[in-house]
C-alpha cells in the first residue's frame, strides 16, 4: 500500500523538476517526468512482490532512489522521510503479524478447531 501512495509522490516529483527545470545543464527538463513516470510504475508493480524478501530489498532501494532525488528538488527529502519510516514500519510490522498468523494457525490446526 505505502508503494502504492509512494507512486503518486514519485509523479508528482517527475514534475516538480521538469516545471522547475532542475536537471542539470545539457539534460532536457522532460527527462524529469519520464523518471517520475518510470519510477511510479516500478513502485506499483513492486508492491505486488513485497511478500518475498527480494521485492522489500527492492523497495527499499527506490525509497533510496527517492531520497537521492533531494539532490535536485530538496523538498523530496520530507516526501522520502515520510513515506520511507512508514515503508520501514509496514514491512517490520506487516512481519510480525504474518508471524503471528502463522503461529495461530498452525496453534487452531493443532487443537482441531
Amino acid at each position: 500500500m505505502i508503494l502504492g501512495f509512494e507512486s503518486i509522490v514519485a509523479f508528482l516529483a517527475g514534475l516538480s523538476i521538469y516545471g522547475l527545470k532542475a536537471l542539470p545543464a545539457g539534460i532536457e527538463p522532460w527527462w524529469g517526468i519520464v523518471a517520475g513516470v518510470v519510477l511510479g510504475i516500478l513502485m506499483i508493480v513492486l508492491s505486488a512482490f513485497t511478500r518475498y524478501r527480494w521485492g522489500v530489498i527492492a523497495g527499499g532501494a527506490l525509497q533510496v532512489l527517492i531520497a537521492l532525488g533531494a539532490f535536485l528538488v530538496p523538498a523530496l527529502l520530507i516526501a522520502a522521510a515520510v513515506f520511507g519510516a512508514l515503508y520501514v514500519y509496514g514491512t517490520i510490522k506487516g512481519g510480525a503479524l504474518d508471524e503471528r498468523n502463522a503461529t495461530l494457525a498452525a496453534e487452531a490446526e493443532k487443537n482441531g478447531d
